[in-house]
């Protein structure tokens, strides 16, 4: 199958390595013009340079920035310009026991791991809707559903992705034809092309394909992401 997204132009947050930079090498093997994000230039600058050489004469940018506070985010918009496409997949983890989980590490967990999509997508929806053309995903994980017990900040996370992203799409001006915004939930580390592959196909379910390992069964109606032209 041929993905063609010749003349969309991808923001994928979080994407210098793991699944972040295998969306973005798929994008770009489909002909999107792709911004790389991470915190730091030379992981930026690293990233850029391997995705030339895997994918020669792609059209790359990147962007180092810290989107896990307001300021970060709209410095990171002052830069990024416009976008079709935006995947939220910028996300931290760390295993912790419950009461060692401070105050300060619940806040940061949510603020980068949702408040960055929330104010990503703030942005980028109204002028999606204005050119009747946009997709935004949010990168969760099967630690939504089973959250687990040695990370329960993080698996709190995946789920409020889960959530904003499946009730924006029942707000009336996001529904209908456009259905902007959806959720992807790979099962774990998946390969490069299957996110791509199947969103492309139209499916109603993305999964993380080509390697992805499934360790639990979970409803199936829950990986959500709208991939139908308008």
């Amino acid at each position: 199958m041929i993905i063609d997204l010749s003349g969309k132009r991808a923001i994928v947050t979080g994407s210098t390595s793991g699944i972040g930079f295998a969306i973005v090498r798929g994008l770009a093997d489909s002909g999107a013009a792709v911004v790389i994000n991470g915190r730091g230039r030379d992981s930026v600058k690293a990233a850029q340079q391997r995705l030339v050489e895997q994918v020669p004469g792609c059209s790359v940018e990147g962007i180092a920035a810290d989107l896990a506070s307001a300021d970060g985010v709209a410095d990171f918009l002052r830069r990024a310009g416009d976008a079709d496409i935006l995947v939220n997949n910028l996300g931290i983890f760390e295993p912790a026991p419950f009461e060692a989980i401070t105050d300060a590490d619940w806040h940061r967990y949510f603020d980068t791991n949702v408040m960055s999509g929330i104010r990503l997508s703030r942005h980028y929806v109204p002028r999606m809707r204005e050119r009747g053309w946009g997709r935004i995903v949010f990168i969760s994980s099967e630690s939504a559903l089973n959250i687990p017990v040695e990370m329960i900040h993080y698996g709190m996370t995946k789920t409020a992705q889960l959530a904003i992203s499946r009730a924006a799409r029942r707000i009336p001006r996001w529904d209908g034809r456009h259905r902007e915004l959806g959720s992807a939930r790979p099962d774990a580390v998946g390969g490069r092309r299957g996110f791509l592959r199947q969103a492309g196909q139209g499916t109603g379910h993305v999964r993380a394909g080509d390697g992805g390992a499934v360790h639990r069964q979970e409803p199936p109606d829950l990986a959500v992401a709208s991939a139908r032209d308008a």
